[in-house]
């Protein structure tokens, strides 16, 4: 797999069949290793994704909560 920035769908998708190879076959030690060095770099760039998410959400949920503040302050 290129070392190029997956999108989050790209890179679950991604561990997705690392997890289903590394289940279902009969794989020599190598390539065991590789799959499981390349699922442990998708798990971390999935979990970085997500806590991007998370604090763009959380700055999204913050502005319009000013935004609601400052709209009941005017109609008080």
């Amino acid at each position: 797999m290129s070392e190029k920035q997956l999108s989050f769908d790209e890179a679950m998708s991604r561990l997705q069949e690392v997890v289903n190879q590394l289940d279902n076959s009969d794989l020599s030690l190598e390539d065991s290793i590789s799959l499981f060095e390349e699922g442990l770099r998708l798990s971390s760039q999935c979990n970085k994704q997500l806590k991007e998410f998370e604090e763009k959400i959380e700055s999204i949920t913050d502005e319009y909560q000013v935004k609601e503040d400052l709209n009941h302050e005017s109609t008080d």
